[in-house]
């Protein structure tokens, strides 16, 4: 009866993540379709990244009542063990460090640091301001939803490395829209695509590891998953930089895989429910 009442539930969050967003991103990539001049809001496409948040306290509460709506809420603010937070936070840019450092030592060429501080996208933005709307809309706005909610209960069943390869499907899914409109995306062939899925998977690996070893702290998640972002759209990166990235954070999941093992993916057990 719980696995039923499981499978409900992780049918629900994500249709409805993928409902919200898609409804929210619709008039962006609506031209596509010949609809235009549908109205955009400033910071439009951050706004859809809080679509799987909103799933996962919609679902919660169908579910789990009050009582689960407020753990989930309690597992956002949840700052210990600090080493988890300080981990999510700096690794990023120590791998963005040490992949110019590659780089430069292969190439021979020299590259500004400075511009890990800066955003392409967002050029008139503090370093401060773009790591809060990274925090904010793709980092609490998604973790929310892929770990807080649809980690534990695919973890309830699979062993962790399984469930962060089960959930990479469905996070994958949910991008979709951004291939018809987002610069990055819809140049990408079939090479790229094929990287951009693998680094999911990298990424959905290292994320379950920082959800198991900070006992469900989804600001921890989060926290990484924003300056992941940040680290690789700093204003100093490119295609060069961005492949030493890669390679370096794939044998960071290979190693953490190793050490921590596919079961819980963390020296204690992985979180269920």
């Amino acid at each position: 009866m719980k696995a039923i009442w499981q499978k409900k539930a992780l049918i629900t969050y994500f249709s409805l993540a993928y409902f919200i967003s898609w409804i929210i991103w619709f008039p962006l990539y609506s031209p596509v379709f010949g609809i235009k001049n549908l109205p955009v809001l400033p910071f439009h496409h951050g706004i859809g990244g809080l679509g799987p948040m909103l799933a996962a306290f919609i679902t919660t509460g169908i579910f789990e009542k009050k009582e689960g709506v407020r753990l989930l809420a309690k597992q956002i603010l949840k700052i210990r063990p600090l080493v988890c937070i300080a981990i999510a936070f700096l690794s990023p840019f120590i791998l963005a460090a040490a992949a110019v450092a590659i780089s430069s030592a292969s190439n021979h060429v020299s590259f500004n640091l400075d511009g890990i501080f800066a955003a392409k996208e967002f050029p008139e933005l503090t370093f401060a301001g773009f790591f809060l709307y990274n925090l904010c809309f793709f980092g609490i706005g998604e973790e929310t939803g892929w770990r807080g909610f649809a980690l534990p209960r695919l973890q309830a069943k699979y062993n962790a490395l399984w469930a962060g390869i089960i959930l990479t499907v469905f996070w994958a899914i949910w991008h979709w829209p951004l291939f018809l409109y987002r610069p990055g995306y819809t140049s990408m062939g079939i090479a790229g695509i094929s990287g951009w899925i693998f680094s999911l998977l990298t990424g959905s690996i290292l994320l379950s590891w920082i959800y198991n070893s900070s006992r469900a702290s989804i600001l921890a998640c989060a926290i990484f998953h924003a300056t992941i972002d940040i680290a690789f759209l700093a204003d100093f990166s490119d295609g060069t930089i961005a492949n030493y990235m890669g390679m370096l954070i794939t044998i960071w999941g290979i190693v953490t895989i190793i050490i921590y093992k596919p079961k819980n993916l963390s020296h204690s057990e992985r979180i269920s429910k």
